[in-house]
């Protein structure tokens, strides 16, 4: 039987990378308007670069990409660039279709929730409440409460005591087959792979189940736990 399951959230329970995209076109926009002398695109294709390298939640991006393009950083073009990021940020930060309907159902169904996230504290929570999904989950977990990121088994772990839940009665969905997938199941937690979320291009993820939408996973528990009451 299922009891709790453990959800990443970026490109799980909202599109990430779209909005980042959208941010990121936004700060270049802003940076342009402020006097900033360079082709959008190309820019933000140097952003990109910079994130590929040193990671998507770099709180620095623009000051490193100006340090790096310009040998300076004029800040009254890196205050436009925030600004214009954060605005475009906060609207295009949306949960995927179907996930309050399929959090509320679950919830109704008596199932215990948490999250597990490989962000920064802090923005994990912030795009929770956001996504106005706080109240849903009763634990997060993050590297950085522990210091290690997916798939080590340690935060899978921890979310599971928070949970009061065994491995075996836990599902864990995500999107990232090396990292949500994997880490799950050696544990032997059952999986369930956002495949709607992937930005991989994966062939075969490895999981128990495969979700062309979010809302199959009411389809997934109700599965398991008639096989569960049957046994």
């Amino acid at each position: 039987m299922i009891q709790a399951i453990l959800f990443d959230i970026d490109n799980t329970l909202t599109d990430f990378m779209r909005m980042k995209r959208a941010a990121v076109d936004a700060a270049v926009e802003t940076m342009i308007d402020a006097g900033l002398d360079v082709e959008k695109t190309a820019m933000a294709d140097k952003i990109f670069e910079v994130y590929w390298k040193d990671g998507v939640e770099d709180q620095k991006i623009f000051d490193k990409v100006l340090l790096q393009e310009f040998g300076r950083v004029d800040y009254r073009i890196l205050a436009a660039g925030i600004t214009g990021y954060r605005r475009a940020k906060a609207g295009a930060l949306t949960p995927y279709p179907h996930v309050k309907m399929t959090l509320t159902e679950l919830t109704r169904l008596g199932l215990r929730l948490g999250v597990i996230s490989d962000a920064p504290k802090l923005e994990v929570w912030l795009r929770i409440v956001g996504l106005d999904l706080h109240n849903y989950f009763q634990h997060v977990v993050t590297s950085q409460d522990y210091g290690v990121h997916k798939p080590d088994p340690l935060p899978f772990r921890k979310a599971l005591e928070l949970l009061e839940a065994e491995p075996g009665e836990s599902l864990m969905v995500g999107d990232w087959a090396e990292r949500d997938i994997a880490g799950a199941k050696g544990l032997g937690i059952r999986t369930a792979w956002a495949k709607y979320g992937d930005t991989h291009g994966v062939k075969d993820s490895g999981a128990d189940y495969v979700l062309e939408d979010i809302l199959d996973l009411l389809d997934v528990v109700k599965k398991e736990n008639a096989l569960g009451a049957r046994s």
